[in-house]
């Protein structure tokens, strides 16, 4: 059954999302790093795009050893960022404006600076002894199995004192949480509380597949070739892609604690959730767990649309997909995040075409059926940024150099003046990360008032999709059009045909039998068409009309 967008309830359903990294949004106390204070005052920069709701990144209380993603209070701010009332000022200033906030949990693992690792680490027979996942060597001192981590390396480390081995995913100061310990779960579901309490509308749940591990702790099977999910999960110079992830996350256990989540948010109004789900080619299926019926996830999101594909072959391919196999849930889609290379150097041949390319993806994900989320500045169109290896902060792209470079090209500062030092983000004498010309030359400011920007374009089709009903909870369909991506949005009587050409060369398309078009319509930056066709639709371009 086709779940619809009904009342302010349902305000994420149809919603667009910003991701704020704040570490890169905006300096305000000269240190070289971002903080809340700064996300505050570009707030009305956000708004003027016309989106629903911000994420933030983390900002809780961290060594900063993995970006924030290394937890050591779940309940406080980090000195770098501010402190709570900042917070709160942000908050207050954000639903001021219209918009939602939505903040990271990252519950999967905590610091290993954490109180509950401190305390767990100490003996075996404390209060919290079995709070992380610790295991017994095996006779030869070894792990005991071959599970690795996604950063490189076994995904074991040893500890002294306890003679014994903790789990890790990720860093090997990120252990993971015991979740098949309830004292774990109601400790995390009382961080989520305080920040409910504290009137946040939603949670971007990080890696929500990873809360379980087997309890056997049981070796992973080899990757097999006919398999597929190599690369989406990790980059191919990665051994974490030479495993079937059977066991050390995705469990069966994961989906009653996703319910208990649900249960504490539904004593609140209007509160959302959306999953980040890393599972190769089980994503979908592990979506289609997580967010079918009432009493999971709201929403999840996959890296499906995060990789260098730009074909209607794949993005069709994507869609078909989720709606085949989730038919009561609902999806966020994204073509970039602060995990992934900007889809604009992903997807573009050349320099000249970045542009091109950042507004055709921006029409197409406006376009799809489902939520979607925008990253900070895709909407100038900010291509990678290419940076020196002594530049890197990453630690993934540190241990993987150079044959990967890590996720700071996708994390440099946000450029707001292209006149100014780091492009007005600091006033520091140098920024936790440089910004490059590149990136500098589409600053906001250089974009303001230009009404063939990649911003302008942004704003254009953002009030666009909130002006057609069709595009929040519409049906979707799609039509076979050769290489050219074509679907109808459908809701009550109105009934938009929407065509794609992300090729290089001019395509035509013909009209389906017993379709007719009865009325152009003006797709923001794009030409209408009339008559009956056949449409030639250039390279890089699209079209709409009414059907």
């Amino acid at each position: 059954m086709a779940l619809e967008r009904s009342s302010a309830q349902d305000w994420w359903r149809g919603a667009v999302i910003y991701q704020v990294y704040p570490r890169s949004f905006q300096d305000t106390n000269s240190d070289g790093l971002g903080d809340l204070k700064g996300v505050t005052k570009r707030l009305p920069h956000i708004a003027s795009l016309g989106v629903d709701a911000i994420w933030l990144s983390p900002f809780f209380t961290s060594p900063m050893a993995d970006m924030g993603y290394d937890v050591s209070d779940y309940c406080d701010v980090d000195p770098i960022f501010g402190v709570l009332a900042d917070f709160d000022e942000m908050m207050t200033e954000a639903h001021r404006l219209g918009l939602k906030v939505i903040i990271d949990q990252v519950i999967s693992h905590t610091s290993d600076q954490h109180p509950w690792f401190i305390e767990s680490r100490a003996s075996r027979t404390n209060p919290k002894a079995d709070w992380y996942v610790w295991a017994d060597p095996k006779r030869d001192g070894t792990a005991p199995n071959n599970w690795l981590s996604i950063f490189g390396g076994p995904g074991w480390e040893w500890d002294g004192v306890r003679r014994q081995y903790y789990q890790h995913n990720f860093l090997a100061s990120q252990p993971d949480l015991n979740f098949h310990n309830p004292e774990v779960q109601t400790a995390v579901l009382d961080a989520v509380k305080f920040w409910l309490d504290r009137g946040v509308d939603g949670f971007r749940l990080d890696t929500v597949n990873y809360y379980f591990c087997d309890k056997q702790l049981r070796d992973n099977p080899p990757h097999e070739p006919d398999e597929s999910d190599a690369g989406l999960d990790a980059p191919e110079s990665n051994p974490y892609g030479m495993q079937n992830h059977l066991y050390d996350k995705t469990q069966p256990e994961n989906i009653e604690f996703l319910k208990r989540f649900r249960a504490l948010l539904d004593q609140y109004d209007g509160r959302t959730t959306v999953g980040e789900v890393g599972d190769g080619a089980r994503s979908l299926q592990t979506v289609a767990a997580y967010v079918s019926g009432e009493d999971k996830l709201h929403m999840c999101y996959t890296f499906d649309l995060l990789q260098p594909d730009f074909s209607a072959a794949h993005i069709r391919r994507c869609v078909e997909s989720f709606q085949t196999l989730v038919s009561e849930g609902w999806v966020c889609w994204a073509f970039s995040n602060h995990d992934v290379v900007r889809h604009v150097s992903r997807f573009a041949a050349t320099a000249e075409e970045q542009p091109l390319v950042a507004k055709l993806a921006l029409s197409i994900l406006a376009t799809l059926r489902g939520s979607i989320c925008l990253y900070q500045g895709e909407e100038l169109g900010l291509p990678e940024a290419e940076l020196a290896f002594e530049n890197l902060r990453d630690p993934y792209g540190i241990r993987f150099w150079p044959a990967f470079k890590g996720r700071d090209g996708c994390r440099t500062p946000m450029p707001w003046e292209a006149g100014k030092a780091h492009a007005g983000f600091t006033s520091a004498g140098k920024s936790w990360l440089p910004v490059p010309y590149e990136q500098a030359r589409l600053a906001v400011d250089v974009q303001e008032g230009d009404e063939q920007s990649v911003l302008a374009h942004y704003r254009s089709t953002l009030s666009f999709r909130k002006s057609q009903p069709a595009l929040i909870d519409g049906s979707m369909s799609f039509i076979d059009a050769g290489p050219l991506l074509a679907f109808i949005r459908e809701k009550g009587d109105e009934r938009l045909l929407f065509v794609f050409n992300t090729t290089r060369e001019a395509v035509d398309f013909r009209l389906p039998a017993g379709l007719a078009i009865k009325e152009p319509v003006e797709l923001p930056g794009y030409a209408p068409v009339s008559g009956v066709g056949p449409f030639t639709v250039e390279a890089l371009q699209a079209f709409c009309a009414r059907i």
